[in-house]
């Protein structure tokens, strides 16, 4: 299930061994990409956010301060992501009705995209917000975590229809 032409497997070699593509060669543009994602709260938990009342702090600014370090941690957590510059990270979270909605934007000036970057960045700080309303709401849960729009590079920009 994939929107490329391209049907090879650009990170696996001919014997099928996976192996970090080589991105040396590509010009160095302007990418952005965007993620999403949703934790699902009970109404109580989400009393307690809009009312600044949960007993672990400010759940909200840890969450985004998790998702700003992990986008500049991403190539330590997945092992075919490059390192690259990260020029920018913007972590939104929205106090919604049966929960928290997530968005993510990462920035680069690099060789290859940051959309792994922009999904870390949500997962993560969706992680933290789950360990910082554990004590209010055991059932928490992380859902619809994806890409919403990418840009630059030689794929072109692509949004989330």
């Amino acid at each position: 299930m994939t929107d490329r032409p391209n049907t090879t497997f650009t990170h696996l070699r001919a014997d099928g061994s996976a192996h970090m593509v080589d991105v040396s060669a590509k010009d160095v543009t302007v990418r952005t990409a965007s993620a999403a994602g949703r934790v699902l709260l009970s109404a109580v938990a989400v009393a307690a956010l809009r009312e600044g009342t949960m007993p672990k702090g400010d759940a909200l600014s840890v969450a985004r301060i998790a998702g700003i370090q992990a986008a500049k941690r991403t190539p330590d957590l997945i092992p075919l992501a490059h390192p690259i510059g990260v020029h920018a990270v913007e972590v939104d979270l929205v106090v919604v009705d049966d929960g928290v909605d997530l968005t993510a934007t990462v920035r680069t000036a690099d060789r290859t995209g940051v959309e792994m970057e922009a999904l870390t960045a949500v997962s993560v700080g969706a992680l933290a917000l789950v360990d910082m309303v554990k004590a209010v709401d055991r059932h928490a849960r992380i859902t619809d975590v994806r890409v919403t729009a990418k840009s630059g590079g030689r794929s072109g920009d692509w949004l989330e229809s």
